[in-house]
C-alpha cells in the first residue's frame, strides 16, 4: 500500500467557568496544580538527553513541557482528548531487559581497507513477551551527536510494550569519514540476524528505525546493503545487512541542496566530490530492492525540510515499494521535544503500518 495520511488533531475546547467559582477552585487548587506541573516537568515521558546543537534539545522542552503540563486547574481551561502528558496506549507492560554488546571486537573499519582502535555499542532491549520483531534503532543529532534517551532507549522501552525487540545503536560519528556509520549499521542487522533464534527474533522481521540524521542512517542501510559473504571466516558476515522494513520519523534523507548542512558537512566532509554526494542521497539510490518504508515529518520543520521524506516517498513509488508517509501539520523538528499529539501520532500510525505488514504477530 501506498499512501499519505494528513494528521488533524481535535481542537481544544474551553471550559468557561463564572468568575467566583473559578476564583475559588484556582485558589485551593493552585499548591497542587504547582507540584503536579513540577513533577511533570522533571519526570519526562522518556527521559529525554538533549545533544547541544541540535535542533530539539534543551531549553526549549522544557519550555514546551511547562507550556504543556501547567494548564487547567489554575486558568480553567483543558486539552481534550490530546493526550500531551501521556504516552500512547502500549499492548503490553514495559518490562524489558537489557544486554549490551559491542560489534567489532575493538578494530573497527572505517572503510573497506583501514581500521581504527575503537568499538560500537549496542544494547539490546528485550521485552517480555517477544513476537519475533526486532528494530535497530538510531538516534539523531547531525552526525556531531547522539540523542540517546529520546531518540533511542526512550523508543526502544516504547517498542518492547508491543513485543518488539529493540536494539539502540550509538554508532560511531563520522568526522568527514562517510561509511564509518553505515558501516555499524550495516554490522548491528547483521549481528541480529546472527543471534536471532537465542534473541527470539525471526531473521525475516528485522527493521531498522531513525530519526533526523540517524533517519538518513537508517533509509541509507535500506538502500545500500549485501546478502552476506556465505564463505566469510567471521560468521556475523555470512548473512544478509538487508532490513525487512525501515521507518523514519523526520528524516535527512539528501546530501544535496534540500537536506541539513551540518549533517552533510559531519558525514561527508567539507568539500565532498559530487559521487560521494549522490552515494548518500538516498533518494537517488532506491531500487526495486528497498524494504517497504514508514515515513512521518512536520510541514513546519525547518532544519530538515519535510521534503526529504517526499523525495524519498516518490522514488519509492515509482519502484512500487509499500510507504506510508504521515504528513503531521506541526511540530517542527523533533516534534515538539518528543511530545504531545504529533509525537503520539507518528507512534499510533507505525504501530497501526507495522500491524498491516503483519509483523506484530508472533
Amino acid at each position: 500500500m501506498n499512501s499519505t495520511f494528513y494528521f488533524h488533531p481535535q481542537r481544544f475546547k474551553i471550559r468557561a467557568m463564572p468568575a467566583g467559582v473559578f476564583a475559588c477552585i484556582g485558589f485551593f487548587l493552585l499548591p497542587a496544580n504547582i507540584a503536579w506541573s513540577a513533577e511533570k516537568i522533571t519526570t519526562p515521558r522518556w527521559n529525554p538527553t538533549p545533544v547541544i546543537g541540535h535542533p530539539a534539545g534543551g531549553e526549549k522542552w522544557v519550555a514546551d513541557r511547562m507550556g504543556d503540563c501547567i494548564g487547567w486547574p489554575l486558568f480553567g481551561f483543558r486539552q481534550m482528548n490530546s493526550n500531551r502528558c501521556s504516552s500512547v496506549q502500549l499492548s503490553q507492560p514495559v518490562t524489558d531487559s537489557t544486554k549490551t554488546l559491542f560489534l567489532w571486537n575493538g578494530r573497527a573499519p572505517i572503510d573497506q581497507t583501514q581500521f581504527e582502535k575503537a568499538d560500537t555499542r549496542i544494547t539490546l532491549h528485550q521485552p517480555t513477551k517477544p513476537n519475533g520483531t526486532a528494530i535497530v534503532i538510531c538516534p539523531g543529532g547531525g552526525y556531531g551527536g547522539l540523542v540517546t534517551g529520546a531518540e533511542g532507549h526512550g523508543i526502544a522501552k516504547w517498542l518492547g510494550g508491543h513485543g518488539i525487540t529493540g536494539i539502540v545503536l550509538e554508532y560511531r560519528l563520522p568526522k568527514g569519514r562517510p561509511y564509518v556509520p553505515l558501516l555499524d549499521a550495516q554490522r548491528t542487522l547483521r549481528t541480529v540476524r546472527t543471534h536471532a533464534k537465542a534473541w527470539g527474533v525471526h531473521p525475516d522481521r528485522i527493521g531498522i528505525m531513525g530519526f533526523s540524521a540517524g533517519g538518513h542512517l537508517a533509509a541509507t542501510a535500506g538502500t545500500h546493503f549485501d546478502h552476506g559473504t556465505p564463505a566469510a571466516t567471521d560468521p556475523v558476515n555470512r548473512v544478509s545487512c538487508r532490513p525487512n522494513f525501515t521507518i523514519l520519523v523526520y528524516p535527512v534523507i539528501t546530501m544535496g541542496p534540500l537536506g541539513h548542512a551540518g549533517s552533510r558537512r559531519n558525514l561527508l566532509g567539507n568539500d565532498p566530490s559530487d559521487e560521494l554526494v549522490d552515494y548518500f542521497s538516498n533518494e537517488k539510490q532506491v531500487t526495486v530492492d528497498t524494504p517497504p518504508t514508514f515515513l512521518a515529518h512536520a510541514l513546519d520543520d525547518k532544519p530538515v525540510p519535510p521534503e526529504n521524506s517526499r523525495m524519498l516517498q516518490r522514488e519509492l513509488k515509482r519502484q512500487k515499494i509499500p510507504v506510508q508517509y504521515l504528513q503531521l501539520p506541526r511540530g517542527g523538528h523533533g516534534l515538539n521535544g518528543y511530545k504531545g499529539p504529533m509525537w503520539d501520532a507518528w507512534q499510533r500510525e507505525s504501530i497501526k503500518w507495522l500491524s498491516q505488514q503483519k509483523l506484530l504477530t508472533p
